[in-house]
């Protein structure tokens, strides 16, 4: 997931410097710094300022944030090249040296947007290959991308938010995290089937965790072609079945969960509100789909094999002790916030 990255403090050098209002590098990747003195964010689409992004297309990112918390977790030495304006209190200018996830204060994972509540399939009408954060989408409706483990799919499984918010405790990259927030993008008051789930990308989670309990197979760092950098999040969440209706929304197949194909070569881009078709999670994981009378191949950018690796050691975890549930603080905004997603309303400056 794009919206994903951490945050570090490094602690204070001798003598001490200000990163704040200067320039910060992990591994020649630009982190931001305009924090505190040693306090660090590094997204995981950010890459180094050398990459050749997409003058040479489609463009390879090889190495980007996620690549590097992929390492960090991994426990591996992280360059830290740094420089600075000076201070009387923090006069030091610049700062060379290799930083590890043992020896750090805090080092934390902070995702802005994650679990995302059903998404589009993608295709593509055009007669040219393009290059999209949904994979590569060839030509003339030559393959159909979709990404969300569906039944497996937490807030697909807790479609009105009954026991999922903030405060919830949850699987996160290897070790457990929380529910901090809803995520950006949240789009609550899309049109739903009447068993509650959402036909459109609806809901989001904003999530945390302290990333030095984490694993680096749950953080992935990824490479779109021709797109960006990105990382690859393990995320598992606990339903606690509290009443029929919980019980009911858990039930959820793959066969019951609908989602729209979208054209990513000119639809999608020029945001145009169209949709080619409804399609079912069964469907999309059978392999093949119907798309305009055409038979279409499918791959998911999600896997399934890794959301139930990661469900049966959450079951683990709770079985064992290691993991008790959490009641939300505060619930997730749901449709009757009337939260809806805004899209950009571009104004003339003056």
């Amino acid at each position: 997931m794009c919206s994903s990255g951490i945050y570090i403090n490094i602690g204070h050098s001798k003598p001490r410097i200000k990163l704040g209002g200067g320039r910060c590098y992990l591994n020649e990747v630009p982190a931001y710094c305009g924090w505190a003195a040693v306090d660090l964010y590094l997204g995981c689409t950010a890459i180094p300022d050398d990459d050749p992004r997409n003058k040479i297309y489609p463009g390879e990112f090889k190495y980007g944030g996620g690549h590097v918390i992929q390492e960090f977790v991994a426990g591996k030495d992280i360059r830290l090249n740094a420089t600075a304006y000076g201070t009387d209190c923090y006069p030091r200018k610049k700062l060379e040296t290799l930083i590890n996830i043992r020896d750090v204060n805090e080092a934390i994972l902070f995702n802005p947007r994650n679990s995302y509540q059903n998404y589009n399939v993608a295709v593509n009408l055009s007669d040219r290959i393009i290059y999209t954060y949904m994979g590569v989408l060839k030509p003339n409706l030559g393959n159909a991308n979709y990404c969300s483990a569906g039944q497996l799919s937490p807030l697909l499984n807790d479609p009105y938010y009954k026991t999922i918010g903030i405060g919830t405790k949850i699987f996160l990259g290897g070790g457990i995290g929380y529910v901090c927030w809803h995520g950006t993008q949240h789009n609550p008051s899309v049109s739903r089937n009447k068993n509650g789930v959402p036909k459109y990308p609806a809901g989001t989670l904003a999530v945390i965790g302290d990333l030095k309990q984490m694993k680096p197979e749950w953080l992935v760092g990824t490479s779109m072609l021709g797109y960006g950098a990105t990382l690859t999040v393990g995320i598992g969440i606990p339903i606690p079945v509290l009443d029929e209706e919980i019980a009911i929304y858990t039930a959820v197949k793959d066969s019951d969960i609908f989602t729209q194909i979208v054209d990513y070569s000119k639809d999608y881009p020029e945001r145009i509100s169209n949709s080619l078709g409804e399609v079912n999670y069964a469907q999309l994981k059978s392999g093949k789909i119907i798309v305009q009378n055409k038979e279409v191949p499918t791959a998911p950018l999600s896997s399934y094999t890794k959301a139930l690796e990661i469900a049966n050691i959450l079951k683990e975890w709770i079985k064992s002790g290691k993991f008790l549930l959490t009641d939300p603080v505060v619930p997730i905004p749901g449709p009757e916030s009337g939260i809806k997603f805004k899209n950009l309303n571009e104004r003339k400056i003056e």
